[in-house]
């Protein structure tokens, strides 16, 4: 059974820059689109980026140009840069694979 581990969140200042980190179990990882979902505080769980098998990423208006989304195929791992932070980026970051969740990392961004 494929398992998804985040990591790379944790307490930031705003302007700040994090790197979350998603590894897959399982072979499905290099032939299925990933994508990296947050949930605000509160809120509803909203996608933040996608990245297909071939590496063509989509974002969410809110973080064009300040996130990037990428994966390694050979390592079964997508990762989220996400830099000029803001505390409304405050949320629990989920990863997807092939509609398997990660158990979610906190991204906190404040001062």
């Amino acid at each position: 059974q494929v398992q998804l581990v985040e990591s790379g969140g944790g307490l930031v200042q705003p302007g700040g820059s994090l790197r979350l980190s998603c590894a897959a179990s399982g072979s499905i990882f290099r032939i299925n689109s990933a994508g990296w979902y947050r949930q605000p505080p509160g809120k509803q769980r909203e996608l933040v980026a996608t990245i297909t098998s071939g590496g063509f990423a989509n974002y969410v208006d809110s973080v064009k140009g300040r996130f990037t989304i990428s994966r390694d195929n050979a390592k079964n791992t997508v990762y989220l840069q996400m830099n000029s932070l803001t505390p409304e980026d405050t949320a629990v970051y989920f990863c997807n694979v092939a509609d398997i969740w990660g158990q979610g990392t906190q991204v906190t961004v404040s001062s």
